[in-house]
């Protein structure tokens, strides 16, 4: 589903990243805690990495096909769902903790932009909510803004990439629902998508296309999330 490198090194450094993302995601994961606002935000303290995307984008069933765990994130059908920040790590290993009580990586589930149904009010707190931590979590690594491949990239979605640009915070597209279209289109989709991105700055330029579905494209995200957090 996703192009393979373009030299040997990079296929082999690639083939390596993959094994370090199975084996990060290969253990249980669990819920941490739901943040409503910026004071009940954890402490600092692994890297991290947020799912950003349009309501009923897919996050939830994303973050379920990475971690293997189908009910660790809610999914639903109705967009708005996720209403706060939802932090989740891997489980410590069993009868232990981790070296230095540090798990190697916390990912977070974040409200949907856009369409929700749900009072303006609500929306408003939850967008301010998002914003608030895209621009000011120092362990912020990456920001993986997901993308229904059925759709294309919205009006909304260059405004939070705006907002990321400014903000210089590292993020990289995903492609959600990839089995929905014919591998022609998903192609001349990825083209477009790189040609939408290539001028801003603060722009991974890959794109990862998936189908939470049938499970494809998942190690390739697995291993660009390993190299973006160094291992």
């Amino acid at each position: 589903m996703n192009e393979p490198m373009t030299s040997e090194a990079e296929r082999e450094e690639f083939a390596r990243l993959k094994g370090v993302g199975r084996k990060l995601f290969g253990g249980g994961w669990i819920f941490v805690r739901g943040v409503p606002s910026m004071n009940f935000l954890p402490p600092e303290g692994p890297p991290e990495i947020a799912f950003a995307g349009r309501s009923n984008v897919g996050k939830s069933s994303l973050i379920n096909a990475l971690t293997a765990s189908p009910g660790l994130a809610r999914t639903s059908n109705t967009p708005g769902r996720t209403q706060e920040l939802n932090f989740f790590v891997p489980a410590p290993p069993e009868g232990s903790d981790f070296e230095g009580g540090i798990p190697p990586l916390a990912v977070v589930d974040m409200p949907g932009y856009g369409y929700a149904k749900a009072p303006v009010e609500t929306v408003e707190r939850w967008t301010k909510l998002v914003m608030s931590y895209l621009r000011g979590r120092p362990t912020l690594q990456r920001v993986y803004m997901l993308v229904d491949s059925r759709h294309g990239l919205k009006p909304k979605d260059g405004e939070v990439m705006d907002l990321l640009d400014k903000a210089a915070v590292s993020y990289q597209i995903v492609l959600t629902k990839a089995d929905k279209i014919k591998p022609p289109a998903l192609v001349k989709l990825k083209a477009e998508t790189l040609a939408a991105i290539a001028k801003r700055p603060a722009a991974f330029p890959r794109i990862v296309a998936t189908s939470s579905a049938k499970n494809e494209g998942v190690d390739d995200l697995k291993a660009e999330i390993a190299q973006a957090i160094h291992l």
